[in-house]
């Protein structure tokens, strides 16, 4: 078991990347914040000896992601409506870049991951590949198929760099 300051230390660190990446899935804050504790429960209980700190950051990212599938396959939750349904927009955007995120959260799982960890977390696609367990092919292949995805839903390509 990890000591309370480590916990800490990683959750100033962490907390805001990983609650996006929750929201991106989830789109409801009870949800994520269920994830994201669960994420650092884990992490807590979790004896892994971490080789470096991108290899922390990388195991935090799969964790939350795979914790927000187990989430969106819930029976509960596929088959229920919240009676608090309206959406809540996440704070920690202007308004181009809402468009951009709502955008983002459309695109199926697979592509929204990519495009997450390609440009909002500046990773490079050896490495998406190695976090997600998949060829750097397929990533390409993915990351290619969500901007032409993103540029027909935003009319444009003034997202792109």
């Amino acid at each position: 078991m990890r000591s309370e300051a480590d916990l800490t230390r990683t959750i100033e660190i962490y907390s805001d990347m990983l609650r996006k990446i929750c929201f991106m899935h989830l789109k409801n804050y009870s949800d994520v914040e269920d994830v994201f504790q669960d994420v650092f429960l884990k992490y807590m209980q979790s004896d892994i000896s971490f080789e470096s700190e991108e290899h922390k950051k990388a195991w935090l990212i799969r964790v939350t992601v795979n914790r927000c599938k187990d989430v969106l396959k819930n029976f509960f939750r596929r088959n229920a409506v919240s009676i608090d349904s309206a959406s809540t927009e996440p704070v920690f955007l202007n308004e181009r870049d809402l468009d951009v995120f709502d955008a983002v959260a459309k695109l199926p799982t697979k592509f929204k991951n990519v495009v997450y960890l390609f440009y909002y977390e500046e990773y490079t696609v050896p490495e998406i590949a190695r976090i997600l367990h998949k060829k750097e092919n397929t990533i390409y292949t993915w990351l290619g198929r969500a901007r032409n995805k993103l540029k027909e839903n935003l009319g444009g390509d003034f997202f792109e760099e």
